[in-house]
């Protein structure tokens, strides 16, 4: 769908610049998502993966994080291979509903309640971001910490932006009854950037 340098505005690597690969198609559908324009894959073209590389490399950062719409949809493992072929350091940002490509380096797993995630999701992922709709969801959030494989698994919360301020009184409390758990703000937001 797009393809962009910008910073990493959420999660563990918030602030690292970064270039954004943003793939169109999406089986999960969050009401709340805030790129639905990415759902549907056939509004937008087909990319060649040696000009994605080439974009990519034409930047001087070298990390990339592959997103959507929901990218596991993709066959992504030569995408990658080739990303750090080139020494580019790749993370996926994914609800974990698909197969998640070999060779990442950083896998950002935000299960959504509209689609069930794979296991491997639980297996494999580096970060757990759990976005915050609902006081239900924070719930959620250590139901899904219980089927995490990786004991050094990131853990994060993240208020969705439009109930931000209406559930960060309850997000700050769960955050002091579990100081495991971290905060994530989406920055890009607030700096106003892609």
């Amino acid at each position: 769908m797009e393809l962009f340098h910008t910073l990493q505005g959420e999660g563990f690597h918030t602030g690292k610049p970064a270039v954004f690969i943003r793939l169109a198609g999406c089986d999960v559908g969050c009401v709340w998502c805030d790129v639905k324009e990415s759902w549907n894959p056939d509004n937008h073209p087909m990319t060649s993966e040696k000009d994605i590389i080439d974009k990519v490399l034409s930047y001087k950062t070298k990390f990339a994080v592959i997103t959507g719409g929901e990218p596991s949809l993709h066959n992504l493992n030569n995408l990658v291979k080739d990303l750090q072929e080139n020494k580019v350091y790749t993370a996926i940002e994914t609800a974990g509903t698909n197969k998640i490509p070999n060779y990442i380096d950083w896998v950002c797993f935000s299960p959504k309640k509209f689609k069930k995630p794979i296991d491997q999701a639980y297996q494999i992922a580096n970060e757990l971001k759990v976005v915050i709709f609902h006081p239900s969801d924070l719930d959620w959030a250590l139901d899904h910490e219980k089927k995490i494989v990786n004991k050094s698994c990131e853990l994060y919360i993240q208020p969705e932006w439009s109930k931000m301020n209406n559930h960060l009184s309850i997000i700050l409390s769960f955050l002091k009854e579990n100081p495991h758990w971290k905060l994530s703000l989406q920055t890009h937001k607030f700096l106003n950037i892609p």
